[in-house]
């Protein structure tokens, strides 16, 4: 007797065994494609958050009369806030919002209006941080890691603003800040000494600039101060945030601000 072989089957057999394997095949192959992939994203993800964290964006933002939410000349933005001193000066305490998330860069300008603009955004970090920062912390627990400070600069010809808003720091507590002559470093004295507009063994607020301010509940706080005098040119470079009000305390926190003369 002749045995038969179906070989339809068999060829069918093998087909989809084939199959199987060619499937498995393929899904190992997508799952090692993918792993790579995979990995690289993950990796990112955990890069922009860090960057987030630390402050290391650069933001550009709006015009310099008033536009797209500069201060106009004609005292709106930080300049509600302030009272004046009937010296040519004003200092100002009050409570803000802060600045958005991230750090911006340095936005200047010339105005329509024939004035100058300039704001610096700077989220606090301590000397020799992973990511570097222009806003250096040296009291975490008076000025946190992630605290915001945003410093702001508008001049015309009769007048001169310099205002600050900061959010993140200590609630419902008074700091001191002045407008200091050299940037920031891992010591805190490298700041340089207070600008003066006229050289003078005592510190006053109608000779410097001021921006002593106190937290709300929620730890913001901003002010605001005015002269009838503007910047040297290259002389003044930093603001110091200070335990204490007044004309001296312990330089707890720096940022470097470009400002203009």
């Amino acid at each position: 007797m002749t045995a038969q072989v179906d070989r339809t089957a068999g060829t069918a057999g093998t087909a989809e065994a084939a199959g199987v394997a060619g499937t498995a095949e393929a899904a190992g192959a997508g799952r090692a494609a993918r792993a790579p992939g995979t990995v690289r994203r993950r990796v990112l993800v955990g890069a922009a958050a860090l960057l987030m964290l630390t402050g290391g964006a650069t933001i550009a933002h709006g015009a310099a009369d008033g536009t797209d939410g500069a201060p106009a000349p004609d005292g709106g933005g930080h300049a509600a806030h302030s009272t004046g001193t009937g010296t040519g000066a004003s200092t100002g305490t009050g409570t803000g919002t802060g600045t958005g998330a991230g750090e911006a860069g340095p936005v200047g300008g010339a105005s329509r209006s024939g004035g100058f603009y300039m704001r610096a955004d700077g989220v606090f970090s301590p000397p020799g941080s992973f990511v570097p920062s222009d806003a250096l912390t040296y009291d975490t627990a008076l000025v946190p890691a992630a605290a915001r400070i945003e410093i702001t600069q508008y001049a015309d010809r009769t007048s001169h603003r310099v205002g600050t808003r900061l959010r993140g720091l200590v609630p419902n507590r008074a700091y001191g800040m002045h407008v200091h002559t050299s940037p920031c470093a891992a010591d805190p004295a490298s700041a340089g000494p207070h600008y003066q507009h006229r050289a003078s063994a005592t510190a006053d607020p109608v000779n410097e600039v001021w921006l002593d301010f106190r937290t709300d509940r929620n730890g913001n706080g901003e002010a605001e101060a005015r002269h009838e005098w503007g910047f040297r040119d290259g002389g003044a470079r930093s603001v110091i945030v200070h335990d204490a009000q007044g004309g001296a305390g312990k330089r707890v926190a720096c940022f470097t601000v470009p400002f203009s003369s």
